[in-house]
């Protein structure tokens, strides 16, 4: 009897070792005024990400502001911007993945729409 629950609670204490858990966060900014309708969409939804590992909280790289920038660069390097044109719709959305109970993973995905202003004669 002893040695069936010593079996379960290992069994049960490596299944909860293995599995991991997640936490979502996130916010929206806009940074272009939409107020009239002198533009058009180029692009919608384009989706840049930067990801970071911390182990023991510590070990593992770049800051929060770090990650957002990094993560927006992968965004423009999809789709780079020319004259004209502005990020709008700009949302941040955060992924905190524990991975064991001495690691950590951050996820920064970074949203957003393209658009070009008509030129004003």
């Amino acid at each position: 009897m002893k040695k069936a629950n010593l079996k379960t609670a290992m069994t049960l204490f490596v299944i909860s070792l293995l599995s991991s858990c997640a936490m979502h966060q996130g916010y929206m900014v806009n940074s272009a005024a939409l107020s009239s309708n002198n533009f058009t969409y180029v692009y919608k939804d384009l989706k840049g990400t930067a990801m970071v590992t911390y182990v023991f909280g510590i070990f593992g790289g770049l800051d929060k502001m770090a990650l957002v920038n990094a993560a927006k660069k992968d965004l423009l390097s999809k789709s780079p911007l020319r004259d004209n044109q502005a990020l709008v719709n700009l949302t941040v959305n955060w992924k905190a993945t524990f991975v064991l109970p001495f690691a950590i993973t951050n996820r920064c995905t970074v949203t957003a729409d393209i658009v070009e202003f008509r030129k004003v004669y």
